[in-house]
């Protein structure tokens, strides 16, 4: 779906995990990190276990140039992760961890 549509969905009051989700991937896929931070976010408080929003927001804070925010949200991701038993979302989170120490 395209950011209008997600956008139109949320005006009308149909908030959830998902469609901030889905929207905040969709901003930062068109460069719009600093929206994306937000969605995701509130994504969070739907779920704060929910592994890819840590992961994505984590990516989108990266993108929007908020060093010290990201690798704070990849170490809780990673920490969410590992408790959950989501091995892949912590073995990623590790990587661009990683390599944002650098």
């Amino acid at each position: 779906m395209n950011i209008d549509a997600l956008q139109n969905m949320l005006d009308k009051g149909q908030d959830s995990l998902m469609l901030r989700f889905g929207l905040g991937q969709a901003l930062l896929n068109d460069g719009q990190p600093d929206l994306a931070v937000e969605h995701f976010r509130k994504a969070l408080e739907f779920d704060p276990l929910h592994s890819a929003s840590w992961k994505t927001l984590a990516r989108a804070l990266v993108a929007a140039d908020q060093i010290t925010d990201a690798i704070a949200t990849y170490e809780k991701g990673i920490a969410v992760a590992e408790q959950k038993g989501d091995i892949q979302a912590a073995k990623e989170m590790k990587v661009f961890l990683k390599r944002l120490l650098k």
